[in-house]
C-alpha cells in the first residue's frame, strides 16, 4: 500500500541525497493513493535544468517505483 510516509522516506533516504550532490533538491507535493501517482517539484539546479524531465524519470520515478511497486507514475508539480 502506498502511504505518504513511505514515499517521503524513499525521497529522503534515496533520492534527495543524489539530487543534492548535483546542487538540486526535490519537494514532495502529495500523492493520489488510489491512482498510484506521486507529485513532486524539482528545485535548485534540477528545477531549471534542461534534463529535468529525464531526471524525474530516471532518478525519481524509477527509484520510487522500485521501492513502492504500487506507484504507477510520478508527475512534476
Amino acid at each position: 500500500m502506498i502511504t505518504t510516509e513511505r514515499v517521503q522516506k524513499v525521497i529522503e533516504e534515496e533520492i534527495r541525497p543524489a539530487l543534492q550532490s548535483h546542487g538540486g533538491d526535490i519537494e514532495f507535493l502529495g500523492a493520489d493513493l488510489e491512482e498510484g501517482s506521486v507529485k513532486v517539484r524539482l528545485t535548485g539546479a534540477c528545477g531549471g535544468c534542461p534534463f529535468a524531465q529525464e531526471t524525474l524519470r530516471t532518478q525519481v520515478e524509477e527509484v520510487l517505483k522500485g521501492q513502492i511497486p504500487e506507484i504507477r507514475r510520478v508527475v512534476r508539480g
